[in-house]
């Protein structure tokens, strides 16, 4: 073969090896990201410049040469290069599906191309087809990226299908600039701008598609791990969903329940049966694991749906779905990434169940522990009612039996008597401080600030503790559950006081708010003991206590203290209309 360069060749041969570089540099760039991503339409724009690299390649070997078959395999190779660009940009944007018949669109080329360089003459009817042929493929192209831009408010895609329409355009100024002989070298210094045109346009789509979809999903990454309830993660995996690129719709799945949670344009999924469409992705999404997204053709709500698994350790507990306008929200993205997503939602959804199990639990506690606080009160009630109603009013009778007794025998049996109703009556006395413990007498007949006044005269008589007591305005009209509430956390306030700070000044203060009834208790003692906080203090049997009585009456109780700030306890309880209140109160004889 003579591969000398003809002198009219040689300016042409240096533009086509310098498109040749620029378009093998596009081709190995493609066949890298398909290696990276994995994904058909890197494969598809791989093929397209590989092609294009092949029709350069053989226009090189015509110019040497001048063997008009280097010069047929250029045309075939140009139509198919237009056609494997359309082809990749369509899967890209449509998840167009391969059909045999397509291949009826590569025979024009083949067929065209012998004609017009074996069978024909006239150099504009031979070229004329054949660039009509290729600016309607290049400008199909910029169509469906157009359409694309329009569905997903793509900027990349628009600077893409701006560039693919230009393009088009310079096709059909390919047989006038060959005639007047301007084709070289002006012809390929275009269509090398074109081409790095274009093969930018399709990396800042990809780019962009990435950077969209990896801060879409970072997002729902940071807030399925700040979610706390089942329903929070659901709000964050559908709203987050809805901000990826053509999303129109989301839906939650799992095999048990089928849609649990629907919004946007995939909200009648809940109520209508999946299309078949559906059902093939959810049944292949659950044999192999992997992110899937199939065509709905005929959906009127979107017509493509894709899905990401949603993975747990003991396997695939269902699957986030995605109705849009655009073939797939995770273009760019690897499949390792989407799957590494699914665990994370699994693990979200799994520890959002057991964080409202433990919650649920918690609360059934809380509710066992205020029954058992009210079991006990009564059971106080009754141990009092009894040792008032029935043992000391027996050691009442005995008492006046011996007095009876005593005024008929002599002195010294009379002395004897007098001694041993000493001691019933000490024995009648201790009964009485017992039921008043069990039960507060003064509460039940002098009210709640009477009581609270008793408290601190019998502490300040009794233990010595120096206790102050002050009431904040008229209180409103009070349950008897919220005033024995009051009355104990009083109690127990003073004991401790007693018992961790005998030589403090304690203020006890009673008040009311619009809708809240206070008691504080504040001594000026040493405060809680070295290693001892205020959570420890709230966590002790007493206080503990009291706590549940006051939650289960909808109060706080809250302890705060520092060194050598004493101690101070506080109780809010919030009271309804007086109307609300019991108008009677249970007393004791």
């Amino acid at each position: 073969m003579d591969l000398s360069v003809p002198a009219a060749a040689t300016s042409e041969l240096a533009a086509a090896y310098l498109q040749g570089a620029v378009t093998l540099g596009l081709f190995i760039l493609f066949v890298l990201l398909e290696r990276r991503y994995r994904k058909p339409w890197f494969r598809g724009w791989a093929v397209a410049w590989g092609v294009y690299t092949l029709r350069l390649s053989a226009i090189v070997i015509f110019l040497h040469t001048e063997g008009f078959v280097w010069l047929y395999w250029h045309q075939v190779l140009t139509g198919l290069t237009a056609l494997s660009l359309l082809w990749a940009t369509l899967v890209f944007t449509r998840g167009t599906e391969w059909r045999w018949k397509y291949l009826a669109f590569a025979l024009f080329p083949v067929v065209w191309s012998h004609l017009a360089i074996y069978e024909m003459d006239n150099f504009m009817a031979a070229a004329l087809p054949a660039v009509l042929f290729l600016s309607g493929a290049t400008a199909v192209t910029a169509v469906a990226v157009l359409g694309y831009s329009r569905s997903a408010g793509s900027g990349a895609a628009r600077w893409l299908a701006v560039a693919l329409g230009l393009w088009a355009l310079h096709h059909l100024d390919y047989p006038f600039l060959r005639a007047m002989g301007g084709w070289n070298p002006w012809g390929y210094y275009l269509d090398i701008g074109f081409q790095l045109w274009v093969g930018t346009g399709i990396l800042l789509l990809v780019q962009e598609d990435l950077r969209e979809g990896v801060r879409a999903l970072s997002a729902l990454s940071s807030e399925l791990q700040s979610a706390r309830t089942p329903a929070a993660v659901r709000y964050a995996l559908m709203a987050r969903a809805a901000t990826l690129r053509g999303v129109t719709g989301s839906a939650l799945w799992t095999p048990d329940e089928g849609i649990v949670a629907a919004s946007g344009d995939a909200a009648g999924w809940r109520t209508q049966a999946p299309l078949p469409q559906t059902h093939a992705l959810l049944d292949e999404l659950m044999r192999t694991g992997e992110p899937r997204v199939a065509t709905a053709t005929d959906s009127d709500v979107a017509p493509f749906v894709a899905g990401i698994p949603i993975l747990r350790a003991d396997g695939i507990q269902g699957a986030l779905l995605l109705a849009g306008r655009v073939r797939d929200p995770f273009n760019a993205l690897d499949d390792t990434f989407l799957r590494a997503l699914g665990r994370q939602m699994g693990a979200a959804l799994h520890n959002a169940d057991l964080t409202a199990q433990s919650e649920a639990r918690g609360r059934e506690l809380e509710a066992l522990q205020e029954q058992l606080v009210r079991r006990h009160e009564e059971e106080r009630d009754r141990l009092s009612r009894e040792l008032h109603d029935e043992t000391a009013q027996v050691l009442a009778a005995v008492n006046l039996r011996l007095g009876m007794v005593g005024e008929r025998s002599s002195p010294d049996q009379r002395e004897a008597l007098d001694e041993a109703r000493e001691l019933v009556a000490e024995g009648i006395r201790g009964i009485r401080r017992v039921t008043g413990n069990l039960r507060p007498t003064a509460l039940d007949h002098l009210g709640l600030t009477a009581a609270i006044r008793a408290i601190v005269r019998d502490y300040d008589a009794r233990h010595g503790l120096r206790v102050e007591f002050e009431q904040a305005g008229e209180l409103p009209a009070l349950s008897d559950e919220v005033e024995l509430v009051l009355y104990r956390a009083t109690q127990e306030a003073l004991a401790n006081a007693a018992r961790h700070a005998p030589d403090a000044r304690v203020r006890v203060r009673l008040g009311a708010g619009p809708e809240l009834v206070t008691l504080s208790v504040r001594d000026d003692g040493p405060g809680l003991p070295d290693g001892v906080t205020a959570d420890d203090a709230r966590r002790g049997t007493g206080l503990a206590g009291i706590r549940e009585r006051v939650r289960g009456v909808g109060g706080t109780l809250d302890v705060a203290s520092g060194p050598g700030e004493g101690v101070h306890v506080n109780v809010e309880i919030p009271f309804g209309p007086a109307a609300d209140v019991p108008a009677t109160r249970a007393t004791h004889a």
